[in-house]
């Protein structure tokens, strides 16, 4: 077992060093802050609230990162279908597992280097007030997880598709309904029609509904199996098509 997560280390290493050999990880990472600065400075009002707290910075991630984790997801698969090097790859020693957790870990990674470089946010707040860090660690250990979940289901439409915009634009329907089915003008609309039980049901499973405990500082333990589940369900259905690529 040992061996097979060095195999998953080794593929990881390899996979975020090739991140950093090229303009475009670091063209990601400018604007990344940039966005996340005008998010929170201006967009978000962060003066303007007089308190001491990173609300505005952590409420625009969901959609912040519709945009820009799909754009890391996109090229997992699809730019190994488009040249050729899928094949190679499923020839090699290497379980489709390891290779899939591989990709995933070092761009799950290489978006907390992002989220990591957003400190002086954290810096600035503790130096205008006294907040609460345990709620902004709780928000930052939320944030992770929504980069997660939203990179394992563009893991899994990459793998569908030879065509990295097409695995984007697939990433960002997906994301998009799993951020609708809980926003509140959608759910005040089911409201009118459907029952309460259902517009409950259909919000449980929104990233809306699950992120929001962690803004607060609650980190509920049907928050992380949610977004757990849905890592876990899009990596297990990369491993599927995967597999079928590996059977054609």
């Amino acid at each position: 077992m040992s061996g097979a997560w060095k195999t998953v280390s080794t593929i990881a290493r390899r996979e975020l060093s090739s991140y950093f050999t090229s303009p475009v990880a670091y063209v990601f990472l400018v604007i990344f802050l940039l966005l996340t600065g005008f998010f929170t400075f201006t967009a978000g009002a962060f003066f303007e609230r007089g308190e001491a707290s990173l609300t505005s910075f952590f409420v625009w991630h969901p959609w912040l990162y519709l945009i820009l984790v799909p754009a890391v997801g996109m090229r997992l698969w699809s730019e190994e279908r488009r040249a050729g090097t899928l094949e190679l790859l499923l020839t090699l020693p290497v379980a489709p597992w390891q290779a899939i957790l591989g990709k995933f870990l070092a761009s799950w990674l290489f978006l907390a280097i992002a989220l990591a470089l957003t400190f002086p946010v954290v810096v600035t707040v503790n130096v205008l007030g006294d907040p609460d860090n345990g709620v902004i660690a709780a928000g930052y250990l939320g944030s992770l997880l929504l980069a997660g979940a939203y990179l394992a289901i563009a893991s899994m439409t990459s793998a569908m598709t030879r065509n990295q915009v097409v695995a984007f634009i697939l990433a960002v329907v997906i994301c998009l309904f799993l951020i609708l089915a809980g926003f509140n003008p959608v759910t005040d609309l089911l409201a009118r029609w459907a029952s309460p039980a259902f517009v409950d049901a259909v919000a449980a499973f929104s990233v809306m509904t699950h992120f929001d405990g962690f803004q607060k500082g609650v980190i509920d333990s049907r928050d992380l199996v949610f977004f757990l589940s849905v890592i876990g369900f899009a990596l297990f259905a990369t491993a599927v098509i995967i597999r079928g690529h590996r059977a054609g």
